[in-house]
């Protein structure tokens, strides 16, 4: 029976290495083309009902937030119906 010489281990060590180092820079493309990284949306889960809580400037920011999110999600479902019927808008 054949058997490895010594050292190899550090060979497997990186290669597994290399795929995670791989699958997280695939992970990080993926987020910042889905819109991941956006700072602002701490203000989506805000409500009329927290006003009170929060200043009038962030009640301002928060307000142009959620109606940003709402006509990125309208497109979003508008693209997707379309890709279901094989319509294009």
């Amino acid at each position: 029976m054949n058997t490895l010489a010594d050292g190899w281990t550090i060979y497997v060590w990186l290669i597994a290495g290399a795929g995670i180092v791989i699958a997280a820079m695939f992970m990080i493309r993926w987020a910042y083309k889905n819109d991941q990284f956006d700072e602002d949306i701490k203000y989506v889960v805000f409500d009329e009902d927290d006003k009170d809580k929060m200043s009038p400037e962030e009640y301002q920011k928060s307000i142009k937030v959620n109606k940003t999110q709402e006509e990125k999600r309208k497109e979003f479902l508008a693209k997707k119906k379309a890709a279901k019927t094989g319509t294009r808008s």
